[in-house]
């Protein structure tokens, strides 16, 4: 069985319908990539996949659960298990590295302060850092804030980590650096990962099946060998990064 198991999802944002009876499976250890252009509704779909927005109807199975209606409470110990990087890191800019890696160990944890931060200090050698626990978000670069939120992500060892346009704002070298750090850890770890993304290279990269959506629903699910013999036109003209005409 799937690991993920959506079937009919539905969000609206007043009369403004954003997911269409999205059905769709994601199997365990697998990265699954979510394109589409601005505004699609990727982030909202995968916001469902941990239950930080409630669908007004349809279903979101994880682990032969239905998460899509728990209570706040209910879904905690679905949290400890599915990790989350926002597009802005959602660092603690009055918080240390050691202090922002260990909160989840802190939240969700037993472990005293000498085990968390051996802890944290073996996540920050997964995104390649060291030897920066006393320094705080605004004395990093975009890029090592962007690590330190993943190393975040992974200090809790989840078993799926969702990941929100991971490389918005960031150079080219340093967006592939991410990209590599994602997918060095998913193979090292095991876990499956769903990523939202604009840049084609991180998908590319690091992605085994890619989704298209478009209008609510997923015009486009398959390999990257499927999607390069693909005749449907947007997704043609997207994935060759080209100017979009007056019909689109």
């Amino acid at each position: 069985m799937a690991l993920f198991q959506v079937r009919e999802l539905t969000k609206s944002y007043g009369p403004r319908v954003i997911l269409d009876r999205l059905s769709f499976d994601i199997e365990k250890g697998e990265v699954f990539i979510i394109l589409g252009r601005s505004g699609t509704g990727k982030s909202v779909a995968l916001r469902q996949l941990n239950g930080l927005e409630e669908p007004d109807s349809g279903s979101v199975n994880f682990d032969g659960e239905d998460i899509s209606s728990l209570t706040e409470r209910e879904l905690y110990p679905v949290r400890r298990r599915i990790a989350m990087l926002f597009q802005s890191g959602a660092l603690f800019d009055s918080f240390n590295v050691l202090e922002n890696v260990g909160f989840p160990l802190k939240e969700h944890t037993d472990l005293n302060d000498d085990e968390i931060r051996a802890r944290v200090s073996e996540a920050l050698k997964r995104v390649r850092l060291d030897g920066i626990l006393d320094k705080f978000p605004a004395s990093l670069s975009g890029g090592m804030r962007k690590r330190v939120a993943l190393a975040r992500s992974l200090v809790l060892d989840p078993e799926v980590v969702l990941f929100d346009e991971p490389t918005t704002g960031l150079d080219p070298m340093t967006a592939a650096t991410i990209g590599h750090l994602i997918r060095d850890n998913q193979r090292e770890l095991g876990v499956t990962c769903v990523v939202v993304t604009h840049d084609l290279a991180l998908a590319r990269l690091v992605g085994d099946r890619l989704a298209f959506l478009d209008q609510g629903r997923f015009r486009f699910l398959g390999n990257w060998e499927e999607a390069s013999q693909t005749d449907d036109p947007l997704l043609r003209d997207f994935l060759a990064g080209r100017e979009e005409t007056d019909a689109q």
